[in-house]
């Protein structure tokens, strides 16, 4: 069993939420990660995890063809929305619905780490990558970059247990995604990083952004809102302003990739 049928549900909770008021502040990422895939016009973009559909459409701005899955059927229907001409589908990225070498550029910004089996996922992404085209897959830095590690923390300490998995810094550890790419058949090309500060007005409007997303809804199934909502509250005051405002300042990463054989089961060793 794949990833979508448990993300899906998850993340399609409050998706106008994610979409409009969380989703967009990704955008730098978006913007170094398709500079970094050689994205231009007449470019085949896919899009892996695209959610609602923001990075599609910085793609599309620079004249790309753009395809996009996901898990969460009602974020799609807003990506349709906002590019009623592309090629949105539902499903999970183990297993794309798209052919051998059919992109030019493949992008999979937060997306891999909420995959069921990450090197099957990224064996897909390097499948539907053309030869001589670009995966650029994007998450969060080392915890030490990322001031939202607060958010996750006090949802951590809110749960009666702790959450499956070795939490949301799982693969942002100096190494380990560049040696999962590689294994699974990408040759690793280059490391970026992208500043991505989270500013929200007030705490109410950072509650209503923050509890669309996935972890937080799945949260949601073993404490009661209210109850994760204060305990969020409580650990984020220090980081209000004299104004009442919330800004985290985080840096995301991404590796730059390229299939290193015509589909086959290739192994890299990404730089030191």
């Amino acid at each position: 069993m794949g990833s979508a049928a448990v993300q899906g549900e998850l993340w399609g909770r409050a998706p106008r939420d994610w979409a409009e008021l969380q989703e967009p502040k990704h955008a730098p990422l978006w913007h170094a990660m398709l500079e970094a895939a050689g994205v231009r016009e007449g470019s085949r973009v896919f899009d892996a995890g695209c959610g609602g559909g923001g990075a599609a459409v910085l793609a599309a701005e620079r004249g790309a063809t753009v395809s996009g899955l996901d898990a969460s059927a009602p974020l799609l229907e807003i990506a349709r929305e906002r590019l009623p001409n592309a090629d949105f589908r539902i499903g999970d990225i183990e297993s794309l619905p798209f052919a051998d070498g059919a992109f030019d550029a493949v992008i999979a910004a937060c997306s891999v780490q909420y995959c069921a089996d990450r090197i099957a996922a990224l064996r897909e992404l390097r499948r539907v990558c053309a030869q001589g085209g670009r995966v650029v897959v994007g998450l969060w830095g080392v915890p030490e970059k990322v001031e939202y590690r607060t958010v996750f923390a006090a949802v951590r300490d809110a749960l009666p247990e702790p959450p499956p998995g070795k939490g949301p810094f799982e693969l942002s550890v100096e190494g380990v995604l560049p040696g999962l790419i590689a294994e699974a058949g990408l040759a690793v090309l280059a490391r970026g990083e992208a500043a991505c500060p989270f500013h929200y007005p007030t705490f109410e409007l950072f509650w209503r952004a923050n509890v669309a997303a996935g972890p937080l809804q799945a949260a949601l199934r073993q404490v009661a809102e209210e109850e994760l909502r204060e305990r969020v509250r409580n650990a984020l005051a220090a980081l209000h302003g004299p104004d009442g405002s919330l800004v985290f300042v985080n840096t995301f990463q991404y590796v730059v990739a390229q299939p290193q054989a015509p589909h086959g089961p290739g192994v890299s060793t990404p730089p030191a």
